[in-house]
């Protein structure tokens, strides 16, 4: 009885940790360049994002231009989304990325956000408060979870208020 007793206990230590939710953090939050200049991103996750089953990393990127939905650039860590110019570069494995904006255009400039979606639910965190109804940010405004539902994002992506910042602002110097 003892043995069952602490099988039964490691298993719901287990079970408890797999679902807690991941939680990512961005730096830097804001960073002013000029054109034709290198950006570099990174975000690292509290959990590794590796998959096991498939050696694929779990962690997307996704560009938010003003007044616009997010648009997805990067997914898998590494591989750009269709139309995605080839100066957006992805890269890392396990619990730490980047993304790299090379020769950076004045369009490239906006808001930017790593999302992991390895395990439910996916979690990005809470950018500075912004007031459009259609965006990320003020989706993520709530105390909450919240379910978003944007054309490039899973139809019930469910995310989650954090204290950390997690928005890349790219502005023009």
């Amino acid at each position: 009885m003892e043995s069952h007793t602490q099988v039964l206990m490691s298993l719901l230590l287990w079970v408890s940790g797999a679902c807690a939710d991941i939680v990512m953090t961005q730096t830097p939050s804001f960073l002013a360049v000029s054109a034709g200049e290198r950006a570099t991103i990174s975000c690292k996750s509290s959990q590794s994002l590796l998959s096991s089953a498939n050696q694929k990393n779990y962690l997307n990127w996704y560009q938010q231009k003003a007044g616009q939905s997010p648009k997805l650039l990067i997914y898998l860590a590494s591989t750009r989304y269709t139309g995605v110019p080839d100066r957006f570069t992805g890269s890392g494995s396990g619990t730490d990325f980047t993304l790299t904006i090379s020769n950076i255009q004045a369009e490239d400039m906006g808001d930017y956000y790593c999302l992991q979606d390895y395990s439910a639910p996916p979690t990005v965190l809470q950018p500075p408060t912004k007031t459009s109804s259609e965006s990320l940010t003020s989706c993520l405004h709530h105390s909450q979870p919240w379910t978003c539902n944007f054309p490039l994002l899973p139809k019930s992506l469910k995310t989650h208020e954090t204290p950390h910042e997690n928005v890349f602002r790219v502005q023009q110097k």
